[in-house]
């Protein structure tokens, strides 16, 4: 009975000695675990308040900053022209990079350059037109008909002398054309329908013009057709000697109107001549 009791209590020391081994041998095994642990916490305690934390964002939040990213991006590939109605377009032609004007500007210079060419080509018809009805009784003398004098001759070229000079370059080039290209000019899409019907008259100030601008054009207007009527009574060399100065100054004043709108137009539709515009009240 005493051996059994001896032998049970050597059982239980060996149980308990090897149990402390096994707790001693587990804690050496997490000492190395426990001590990684303390170094993390002491590192974050040292450098962790130190560093930008990250804020935090919702899924909604992600998405739009998502979607502007995207925006961005395809805005840099194809950029948005339709929002830029003063800037210039740039194409590709002919292997490089021309600048094309908006649609809406090129209609509108394309309309004025219409509307201008038909008031000065109206008005250089109508010139013509004189010219070529007055020619035949201005060549009259010099063809076939009765031979003029030494006097009569010199009468001819003074006449024609003083047309070109009075008329052509006084009348027509300084004063009477750059009214006409000025004012035609002026003639755009917004112009009102009777203007650009009647864009010849409106160009030589026969209406829509200041008071003065309209005097003058309509007692000129008035003044030449009596002078054309007074010179068709007179009679054989006269009428002739008249008319070849009148011939002149006609074909001076139309190649003048026809340069100087070439120049105009050359110069972007632009003139620096008042177009004696009625005031607006």
């Amino acid at each position: 009975m005493e051996e059994n009791n001896s032998l049970t209590l050597m059982t239980n020391k060996k149980n308990h000695k090897c149990t402390t081994n096994r707790i001693q041998h587990r804690f050496h095994r997490a000492l190395p675990s426990f001590q990684t642990v303390l170094l993390s916490v002491i590192l974050s305690c040292a450098f962790g308040y130190s560093l930008p934390r990250t804020p935090t964002c919702s899924l909604s939040t992600s998405r739009n900053h998502l979607r502007s990213i995207e925006s961005k991006r395809l805005s840099f590939i194809r950029p948005n022209t339709m929002n830029m109605p003063n800037e210039k377009v740039m194409t590709l032609s002919g292997g490089g990079i021309d600048d094309v004007a908006p649609s809406s500007t090129t209609a509108k210079q394309t309309f004025k350059l219409i509307s201008s060419m038909y008031a000065t080509t109206g008005v250089i018809y109508i010139l013509a037109k004189a010219v070529f009805r007055v020619v035949p009784i201005a060549l009259e003398p010099w063809q076939g008909g009765i031979a003029l004098s030494s006097t009569q001759i010199g009468a001819y070229i003074a006449t024609c002398l003083f047309f070109a000079y009075a008329e052509g370059y006084k009348g027509f080039q300084l004063k009477f054309t750059p009214l006409v290209v000025s004012r035609a000019l002026t003639l755009n899409a917004s112009s009102p329908i009777h203007h650009l019907l009647f864009a010849p008259a409106y160009a030589m100030g026969l209406f829509h013009a200041t008071r003065k601008r309209m005097t003058v054009s309509w007692g000129v207007t008035l003044g030449v057709g009596g002078i054309v009527a007074a010179v068709k009574r007179l009679s054989y060399p006269y009428r002739n000697i008249i008319d070849a100065g009148v011939v002149v100054g006609l074909t001076w004043g139309a190649a003048s109107l026809f340069i100087q709108y070439i120049n105009a137009v050359i110069s972007g539709l632009k003139s620096s001549v008042d177009p004696a515009l009625p005031k607006k009240k």
